[in-house]
């Protein structure tokens, strides 16, 4: 890592393009000097970096509020509704949970296994032959759009990559023309509920957040479209950003997919071995509603805190060896799609993502080598945290 210790205690910018390259041994820099760090970027904001830490804070949302600001020194330039509910505190926020909790439950998810095992048979179709692919493009960002669309939103799947590329492009305030992208995403949604409620009904989630009453009220427009932007930005880009790094630790430790080729078993286990290592959600921020303290700091009411989960899930105390891929770990409670009331809704339909397109590349690519070396990637962060492209060579099997 190029910064110095002083940039990490004293100066951390979580949307540095260095700090995107060089995450991981920056953070673990940072839990070993100060574990609580404050940082002078953004008007001032703390950083907590150890498990414990976290998890706490982002359990306790009584004293770390999402609604009062979650962003931490940026505002989406152009975006111009909340997203709901992780936008919203409870008690309030329990009511449009309740509305999507129910269609991402594992039971509810199990039926897209078939479906899910013919989009990613189809896209590797479509590279097996050459021997090579830009992975991102061919293979990581169509999957959860093509998937998340057909399954889950019932919208017409060629319209996936253009949405994709809008939300993408708008939740990385380091791009240029956020604020066209927004309006983009934001112009897409309203048409597609005008096409759902002129359609007949399909019985999804979509029905069921359009005729929803929130505290015995009909939902507002603007709240039903807060809630499809959330689902539609926590459904793509996070997985496409996980495939994508899982990809290229296999390219950089063939045992790894050698060994899921030899034990298809271990793969649900190595799901979640690969969500603590490589996760995409990376932090958040929340604002501190009243006097209250991080170890031993006095923080003030409206002083934010940005929660590293991707350090949080590398933290020595929690997790032995951190830095290791073990499918076998005995525990591994990784905060990977967040914690506390806000905990990621998708995280089943995840997990069946990331599953199926897992058995489906070790089955059937082999010899993954990168085309690039690994310091060329590029990596798009924030909150979340994709590489740019992940050019690969293999031997089809």
């Amino acid at each position: 890592m190029a910064a110095s210790d002083e940039w990490l205690t004293e100066h951390f910018d979580y949307l540095s393009p260095e700090f995107g390259d060089d995450i991981h041994p920056a953070l673990g820099r940072l839990r070993e000097l100060c574990p609580v760090a404050h940082s002078d970027r953004y008007d001032g904001y703390w950083i907590l970096t150890r498990y414990d830490d976290v998890l706490g804070a982002a359990q306790d949302w009584e004293s770390w509020s999402s609604e009062v600001g979650g962003g931490v020194g940026i505002k989406p330039a152009g975006m111009t509704v909340k997203a709901i509910p992780v936008h919203i505190d409870p008690p309030l926020q329990r009511e449009y949970k309740r509305l999507i909790n129910m269609w991402f439950t594992a039971a509810a998810v199990a039926a897209y296994e078939a479906r899910t095992r013919e989009l990613v048979t189809q896209l590797i179709d479509d590279f097996v032959d050459a021997g090579e692919c830009e992975f991102q493009t061919a293979f990581a960002q169509p999957l959860p759009g093509l998937a998340f669309f057909e399954l889950v939103l019932d919208a017409p799947p060629e319209e996936a990559q253009a949405v994709n590329h809008h939300a993408h492009t708008a939740a990385n305030p380091g791009n240029e023309n956020t604020a066209e992208h927004w309006a983009a995403l934001n112009d897409w949604i309203v048409a597609f509920l005008d096409r759902r409620r002129n359609g007949p009904p399909q019985h999804d989630v979509v029905d069921a957040v359009l005729h929803a009453e929130i505290e015995g009220r009909p939902i507002t427009e603007p709240e039903v479209i807060g809630i499809i932007t959330l689902l539609i930005l926590g459904g793509l880009d996070t997985t496409a950003g996980v495939l994508g790094a899982n990809m290229i630790r296999f390219c950089e430790h063939p045992e790894i997919p050698a060994l899921l080729r030899e034990r298809p078993e271990f793969v649900p286990a190595a799901v979640e071995e690969l969500l603590r290592l490589d996760g995409s959600f990376i932090g958040i921020g929340r604002t501190a509603r009243h006097e209250t303290e991080l170890d031993g700091c006095p923080v003030h009411a409206g002083e934010k805190v940005y929660l590293s989960w991707a350090s949080a899930n590398r933290d020595e105390t929690e997790f032995p060896h951190p830095n290791e891929f073990d499918p076998l770990r005995p525990r591994n409670r990784h905060l990977a799609f967040g914690a506390g009331p806000h905990r990621c809704a998708g995280s089943n339909l995840a997990r069946l993502n990331l599953r199926v397109a897992i058995e489906e590349i070790v089955r059937r690519l082999a010899d993954l080598e990168l085309q690039i070396p690994a310091s060329e990637i590029g990596w798009h962060t924030g909150f979340s945290r994709t590489p740019l492209r992940v050019p690969i060579s293999f031997t089809a099997r």
